[in-house]
């Protein structure tokens, strides 16, 4: 809405043609619809019962047990407003960033609530059709951003200034993979009171300056990376910021809401999303180093107990192997979120070096 009426107000508003303005005001509208909606969600989820079926094995948990889930869909809501407020449409890179927040939420949200009406988290969508689904959407948003986006398909890695070969139509498969990976991966560290959502803050924030950076001709020219007409999306970075700020309002030790797979999975998706226009697949390995940590820890897990039957660790992923440490879930959680910070730093710094 700013951006049609900075073209079409009889006086222009030159302030709305900036992507750093309407990126501030979509934070905002983000941070303060969560804040209104959050409270008469949870509320309503209370009266209906919408709560989060603990798993049995984390004693730790079961105080928990009546905590309203779901939350994703209300931060993921707040999120597709402000950014159609403030997003210019016409851009096809903006259209396949909503695209990702919609479809990924509906598998979020149709697992959720079938653990919801079966009371327990084996009810949901099974494994193999959720993983159907993340490749079905997948697919259809790396065909579009090949026919219609246009975006390069050159294979880029971090200290190199230009793609180290084109990926050609194996992109879409490439992007298939950084999606599920990622949208999983974000899934598993949402374990503990807020622990998936500062650090998806720190990714969405690292990945927002990426993305400014290849859209802008001048700052990629400067700094040798690739020219990519997707700076808008980071008005939908801002306003999903915003929102998931909103959330954690509600989300932070002792949590009011989770926000279940309508908004780990949402948000693993929109992060390799921003990675992939950005060109930064390979770079989003530490820019979301909690994500990798803790799948690489169920891998380890799973892998050790199938051909050793022993396991790595006291329990996965990782984050449960402290708490059966004894380890308070503040102390934890406070813990992973300063690995990443330091991570997305590091990230960032390398973005000179070429």
């Amino acid at each position: 809405m700013l951006y049609w009426l900075q073209q079409h107000l009889p006086v222009h508003l030159h302030l709305f043609q900036y992507i750093t303005f309407r990126a501030g005001v979509a934070f905002f509208i983000g941070l303060f619809l969560t804040l209104v909606l959050m409270p008469r969600f949870i509320a309503w989820a209370q009266r209906s019962a919408r709560v989060q079926p603990i798993n049995e094995y984390v004693s730790a948990h079961q105080g928990k047990a009546k905590t309203p889930t779901m939350g994703g869909i209300v931060f993921v809501t707040s999120t597709v407003i402000a950014s159609l407020l403030t997003v210019n449409l016409l851009n096809p890179f903006v259209i396949g960033g909503l695209l990702t927040l919609v479809f990924y939420a509906y598998i979020g949200f149709t697992d959720d609530w079938g653990k919801i009406r079966g009371g327990n988290n084996l009810a949901g969508l099974s494994a193999r059709a959720k993983l159907i689904l993340q490749m079905v959407f997948g697919i259809a948003i790396g065909l579009f951003l090949i026919y219609v986006a246009k975006l390069d398909t050159g294979f880029y890695v971090p200290f190199v200034k230009s793609s180290l070969f084109n990926m050609g139509w194996w992109s879409v498969a490439f992007w298939v993979l950084v999606m599920i990976a990622t949208s999983n991966a974000v899934n598993l560290t949402d374990g503990l009171d807020g622990l998936a959502t500062v650090p998806s803050i720190f990714a969405l924030l690292s990945l927002s300056i990426i993305v400014y950076i290849v859209g802008n001709a001048a700052l990629a020219h400067y700094l040798l990376m690739p020219k990519i007409p997707a700076g808008e999306v980071v008005i939908i970075a801002a306003a999903l910021i915003g929102s998931l700020l909103g959330f954690l309002w509600f989300n932070c030790h002792p949590a009011q809401v989770f926000m279940g797979d309508s908004g780990s999975l949402t948000l693993g998706a929109f992060i390799a999303y921003m990675a992939i226009i950005g060109k930064s697949e390979i770079l989003l390995i530490l820019i979301g180093l909690i994500f990798v940590i803790e799948t690489v820890s169920v891998i380890l897990q799973v892998g050790s107990y199938k051909l050793r039957k022993k396991r790595v660790f006291l329990m996965a992923p990782i984050h449960h192997h402290f708490e059966m440490k004894q380890w308070a879930e503040n102390k934890i959680i406070v813990r992973f979120w300063i690995i990443s910070l330091l991570s997305n730093i590091f990230a960032l710094i390398t973005l000179k070096i070429r």
